[in-house]
């Protein structure tokens, strides 16, 4: 017999997620075999406006956090609000949508798009980011608690440095990595810089920054919402998949679909109390 416990943050709705209360529930269970417990709660909450997490009692409380950027720490693919200053927001959005599902290749995706903003100005991108990005509810509360009680957290993204630079500042991160638009002037050129940072250098980060801190992967914490995630989200201790593609959803130890960032806190353990909220 094995020590599980379960973790529930229910959210009456999305308007309750902004104005309501939080209602969480802890369950410490012995169970024999987690995947049948999973399943089980799986259909008995099918349906039900409930985010919930089975997993071992001990070590919960992660000491690394790595977390995808667009659609997960923050509201928009930043790729795509960039294609509606250049116009070509309509084209640009399908193949981002297509490759978040996996359906194709991250990497020559991430080409073909960028080259349609040959020749947007520089200018664009800080207006995007003052005018269209924005943290979603609970990331910065879930960064900074962490951080707080001695974790590591770390932003990484198939995205762009100028972002999560910035975005990485807003909500308390320690780091951040990801790929290079290439400039010519005061205008994007419409390539990227080589090599791109997909789905393998998202994993690579997950295991480089556990061996810097002498932890087991067992430790870890991470999120995302794409299929480039999807590495990471399975090698770690605890993958979260947030409002995720099906593919990423379907292998990832929980789902985030009703509440707000915070639920990482309640599946690590923590109580309301102890959030770091300044």
């Amino acid at each position: 017999m094995e020590l599980h416990a379960l973790r529930s943050a229910e959210f009456l709705s999305e308007q309750s997620l902004a104005n309501g209360p939080v209602f969480a529930q802890d369950y410490v269970l012995e169970v024999d075999h987690v995947d049948s417990f999973r399943a089980r709660i799986e259909a008995d909450l099918e349906g039900v406006p409930v985010d919930w997490c089975v997993q071992p009692a001990a070590g919960r409380k992660k000491r690394l956090l790595i977390a995808d950027m667009d659609s997960t720490i923050i509201n928009v693919e930043c790729i795509d609000e960039l294609a509606d200053f250049a116009g070509v927001k309509d084209r640009v959005s399908e193949i981002t949508e297509r490759a978040m599902r996996g359906e194709l290749d991250f990497e020559a995706a991430l080409r073909e798009r960028v080259a349609m903003l040959k020749g947007l100005p520089l200018a664009d991108l800080q207006r995007a980011y003052d005018e269209r990005v924005r943290l979603n509810p609970g990331a910065r509360t879930l960064v900074r608690t962490m951080t707080a009680n001695g974790a590591k957290a770390f932003l990484i993204s198939g995205g762009f440095s100028f972002f999560t630079s910035r975005v990485a500042q807003a909500a308390g991160f320690d780091a951040n990595r990801a790929n290079t638009l290439v400039e010519a002037g005061d205008v994007l050129a419409g390539t990227v810089g080589e090599p791109i940072l997909g789905k393998a250098a998202k994993l690579a980060a997950l295991n480089e920054e556990a061996a810097k801190l002498g932890i087991p992967l067992s430790a870890t914490l991470a999120v995302g919402d794409g299929a480039n995630d999807l590495a990471m989200i399975e090698a770690s201790g605890l993958g979260v998949a947030y409002r995720a593609k099906p593919i990423v959803a379907a292998q990832a130890d929980a789902k985030v679909d009703h509440a707000d960032l915070t639920a990482l806190l309640y599946f690590q353990g923590y109580a309301q109390a102890e959030f770091v909220t300044d």
